[in-house]
């Protein structure tokens, strides 16, 4: 079919042979590689996340607007995973696809997620901290800091249930993202299939835990240095948001798109 058509895009069941081979080596990394390369992935959602504020703060930009273009700058975070290579936990929760398969063990797939998903804090938490030394907070007359603050504020006050469907429909979509990317064979390819999903999750306004990782301790950071008022934001807040969200990026990611795709896909040989 794709002869047919003129395109050299992989198939469908080709992503899937390519998903869990890719799965299988994530799952048997050694540990300092993946760490690394987890501070990367959390350096580079924050960085998305901090380009996703600037719009936001802008108020001459109405909320449909400022939603669906700080959507598309914050695929750039992604965009950089997948183009430079950094490993992210929640485009990760695909290794299940290699699991359900016999490919890697169960004691591998929380393996590779406890160390990318703790290294994923390091590097966002860490760029939060450079951010917040470097004054960036303190562009457009201090807008972006209060943003910051509005931001986490209100993922601090999301119910558990509310944080947890929101974080189920932002890596289904995170997860499509990766998954369309493996199909494209250029830089192109990769950064049309990732964009659209990324700004429809971050339109929509669904929780993606390794974004929350950055925005929440740079809301702290700046609340405490009296830039914003009193402090709201806490460590305890933060925890009681990043659970449910976690909880939700894995049956999005792994359930419902990596899962299912097992269960197309499974009797189909893949290797």
């Amino acid at each position: 079919m794709s002869d047919l058509y003129g395109s050299d895009a992989y198939s469908p069941v080709d992503i899937a042979r390519r998903i869990e081979a890719v799965g299988e080596t994530k799952a048997r990394m050694a540990a300092l590689p993946l760490a690394l390369l987890g501070v990367l992935a959390g350096a580079f959602i924050g960085l998305g996340a901090m380009l996703f504020v600037l719009v936001k703060s802008d108020p001459s930009l109405g909320f449909a607007a400022s939603s669906v273009l700080g959507g598309l700058v914050f695929a750039m975070g992604l965009l950089m995973v997948v183009v430079a290579g950094a490993e992210l936990f929640t485009g990760n929760n695909l290794i299940v696809m290699a699991w359900a398969d016999g490919r890697v063990s169960t004691g591998q797939v929380l393996r590779n997620w406890g160390i990318v998903c703790l290294a994923n804090f390091v590097g966002a938490a860490g760029l939060a901290l450079l951010v917040f030394a470097s004054g960036h907070a303190s562009l457009n007359g201090g807008a972006i800091g209060h943003k910051v603050v509005q931001i986490a504020v209100a993922k601090q006050e999301l119910p558990f249930v509310t944080a947890l469907l929101r974080g189920v429909l932002c890596n289904v979509l995170v997860c499509m993202a990766v998954w369309m990317a493996m199909a494209g064979r250029s830089v192109t390819d990769k950064a049309v299939a990732v964009m659209l999903p990324v700004m429809a999750f971050v339109a929509a306004g669904f929780e993606h835990s390794i974004a929350n990782m950055y925005l929440m301790p740079l809301a702290m950071l700046l609340q405490h240095d009296g830039l914003t008022g009193h402090p709201t934001v806490t460590w305890a807040g933060m925890l009681g948001n990043l659970l449910p969200v976690i909880l939700g990026n894995v049956l999005g990611g792994a359930v419902l798109v990596a899962g299912v795709y097992h269960v197309i896909y499974k009797r189909q040989p893949l290797t």
